[in-house]
C-alpha cells in the first residue's frame, strides 16, 4: 500500500483542482493521487493556515513536508515579504507544488525541493512550518521536531499542526524538552496549533 510520506511514482494519477478561502483570498490548487489531502484542504492545515495569516510573518520560511503546497503557498500569497522553501519527499507532490506556485506567480519566492526531512536542507530560517506525516510515525515526525532547531536563526520559530488523539501533548512535552518551551496558539476541532521558539543562546 502507498502512503502520501513516502516517494511512489506508481500511484494512478488523477489530477483534480480544489478551491478553498483563507483570510479574504481564494486559492485553486492542483492535487493528484498519492498526495495528502487530495479532495480538500483538510482542517488541521485550514487551523494553522487561520492562526499563521494574522501573524504576517516575514524573512525565510521552511515548509516541511509541503504536499502541494497550502500552507508555503498560501502564506506566501497573504505575506509578500516571506520567501518559501516547500520541502517533501514524494516527488509528485513537489511537481504540484511547483505547477500550484506558478499559477499563482509565486515562483520567483518559492522554491520546491526534494529533502527526506532535513536530508537537502541548507541554511537557516525565520520560520518553520508543518502539518507533520503523524502516519508516518514518531521516528520521522520527531525527526521533524529536533531538526527544526537545527535549521531556525534565534528567536525562530517552529509551528506545527496535530490532533489531539494523535498525540498532540505528548508533541508538545517533546518540544518543551527540545526548545524548553512549546505554546498552544489555537484549538479547534481537535486540532491544537503548536509553536516552540528557539531561545537565543
Amino acid at each position: 500500500m502507498s502512503h502520501y510520506f513516502i516517494n511512489d511514482g506508481s500511484v494512478e494519477s488523477k489530477p483534480r483542482t480544489i478551491h478553498y478561502e483563507i483570510a479574504g483570498h481564494s486559492f485553486d490548487l492542483l492535487t493528484d493521487n498519492g498526495v495528502f489531502s487530495k479532495k480538500e484542504l483538510d482542517e488541521g492545515t485550514r487551523l494553522l493556515l487561520e492562526t499563521l495569516a494574522p501573524l504576517h510573518l516575514v524573512g525565510k520560511m521552511l515548509d516541511i513536508g509541503c504536499g502541494y503546497g497550502p500552507i508555503g503557498l498560501t502564506l506566501a500569497t497573504l505575506s509578500p515579504s516571506l520567501n518559501i522553501t516547500c520541502s517533501d519527499v514524494n516527488s509528485r507532490a513537489l511537481a504540484l507544488c511547483e505547477k500550484n506556485a506558478a499559477q499563482l506567480a509565486l515562483s520567483h519566492r518559492v522554491t520546491c525541493l526534494q529533502s527526506d526531512i532535513y536530508t537537502e536542507i541548507e541554511g537557516l530560517y525565520d520560520s518553520i512550518v508543518s502539518n507533520p506525516p503523524i502516519r508516518a510515525g514518531k521516528k520521522v515526525t520527531y525527526a521533524i521536531y529536533v531538526g527544526a532547531k537545527d535549521h531556525l536563526i534565534d528567536g525562530g520559530s517552529l509551528f506545527i499542526v496535530i490532533r489531539i488523539k494523535q498525540g498532540a501533548l505528548s508533541a508538545k512535552k517533546y518540544l518543551e524538552e527540545v526548545f524548553g518551551n512549546a505554546e498552544i496558539l489555537a484549538r479547534k476541532k481537535g486540532f491544537v496549533i503548536l509553536r516552540s521558539i528557539k531561545k537565543v543562546n
